[in-house]
């Protein structure tokens, strides 16, 4: 008796086991725990984005500029940049007046007609709307 007492127990400490690791399976499976590289389409880039007093403009070339009227600048007097998108990486080089480039790249979170928003690596994240 005292031996088939040992092979129950036994059984049951495996039962346990296996639905304790099921358990844990189904819970790693409900979660997201791969980054899943988004892809957003890049035709929705193109056009007139304000936030606030920042506007940025994408043609659909690969081209564009961005002023900020809080800094007194006109849309005529905006930097000029070159950009791309992949997946979710927007990539834009700025032109600076004085020569010299620099890049700027951000992670887009949500792109669609009318909202477009992305973030740096140091925490600023930016929404836009479509304005035109």
């Amino acid at each position: 008796m005292r031996k088939n007492h040992h092979i129950i127990q036994s059984i049951r400490k495996n039962c346990i086991f296996g639905l304790f690791f099921c358990l844990i399976v189904l819970l790693m499976a409900s979660c997201d725990l791969f980054n899943r590289d988004e892809k957003f389409d890049k035709t929705l880039l193109s056009g007139y984005w304000v936030k606030g007093t920042l506007h940025e403009f994408y043609n659909a070339n690969g081209t564009g500029y961005t002023w900020d009227t809080a800094d007194d600048v006109t849309e005529e007097e905006a930097q000029p940049f070159t950009w791309t998108l992949e997946k979710a990486t927007l990539t834009q080089i700025h032109q600076m007046e004085m020569g010299g480039n620099v890049p700027k790249t951000y992670t887009v979170t949500k792109l669609n007609t009318t909202s477009l928003e992305y973030h740096d690596d140091y925490g600023k994240y930016y929404s836009f709307v479509k304005d035109k």
